[in-house]
């Protein structure tokens, strides 16, 4: 396996992450993954301008431009043969001695990228998952796409913890987003979403249903719902890089709908499908 580190392609051998990373001590980076379908990077360009303007925001100046990085991620996938899967790159500001400061002698940001094979999540697509409601205790700057997951992961642990495949972050008595994805509910035939604030991620996904929401002429609603509200949606559904389109039947113990994915968010799977560039099949 070829991995990306530090300006030098190299296999696992050959990697060397110094321990006074700022990634490693303050998780002081931004990162992105982005989907391979048949051997193509999907939505590159979309992913690669987030990662420049998550950098951005946290004031740090990517060694390398947009294009650049897409070639790595494109070198990075032919030389590990990936068909179906996706690149994961991060980037820390770099390597300086312990100090919440930013380093006072200018210091390179440390890029690291791997490919690896990652089928479609068909099962969940297909059937639905189940989600728990989580207290949102995350920091103000999630549209932030950091290294600064401690959050997200406690309540991606409380809701496997609990028989569920996703956290749903409610806070101060608003739905926000999942743990690892963004979450839309469907009512009386309209999509509606929390808007692209400070407090969630706008995630490229979630830029392409609402595309396809447009094409399907399917109304679309960017507003502020309740816990209640989402337990009376007819539908409800998650979307991530990896997750793409999966049902929500299920929130709290509380059935959504019929308990089916419903008719609107198969429309919705079906358009994605046919946008990306792989044959829809069975695993």
């Amino acid at each position: 396996m070829k991995y990306f580190v530090d300006g030098q392609f190299t296999d696992q051998e050959g990697i060397k992450i110094s321990i006074d990373d700022r990634g490693y001590y303050f998780g002081d980076g931004v990162y992105e993954v982005i989907k391979v379908y048949n051997g193509e990077l999907y939505t590159a360009e979309e992913h690669f301008n987030r990662l420049v303007e998550s950098a951005e925001k946290v004031k740090m100046v990517l060694p390398y431009s947009k294009d650049e990085l897409i070639d790595v991620a494109n070198e990075l996938v032919k030389a590990n043969t990936i068909e179906t899967g996706h690149i994961y790159i991060q980037v820390t500001r770099g390597v300086s001695p312990r100090a919440h400061q930013f380093p006072e002698i200018p210091v390179t940001p440390v890029v690291t990228a791997y490919a690896i094979e990652n089928p479609r999540p068909l099962k969940n697509i297909d059937e639905g998952v189940k989600v728990k409601i989580v207290e949102d205790v995350r920091w103000l700057r999630c549209d932030i796409k950091s290294l600064n997951l401690l959050g997200n992961v406690m309540a991606k642990q409380e809701a496997y913890e609990s028989g569920c495949a996703e956290a749903l972050f409610v806070r101060d008595g608003i739905v926000m987003e999942g743990s690892s994805s963004n979450v839309f509910g469907i009512k009386d035939g309209t999509v509606y979403t929390h808007p692209a604030t400070n407090l969630i991620l706008n995630g490229i996904t979630r830029r392409v249903v609402i595309q396809l929401c447009e094409e399907l002429k399917i109304p679309f609603v960017e507003k502020e719902f309740t816990p209640i509200e989402a337990l009376g949606m007819d539908e409800f559904f998650l979307t991530s890089t990896t997750a793409e389109i999966t049902p929500i039947i299920s929130i709290e113990g509380h059935t959504i709908g019929t308990g089916k994915p419903g008719v609107l968010t198969k429309k919705l799977q079906e358009a994605f499908a046919h946008q990306i560039p792989v044959p829809v099949k069975a695993n």
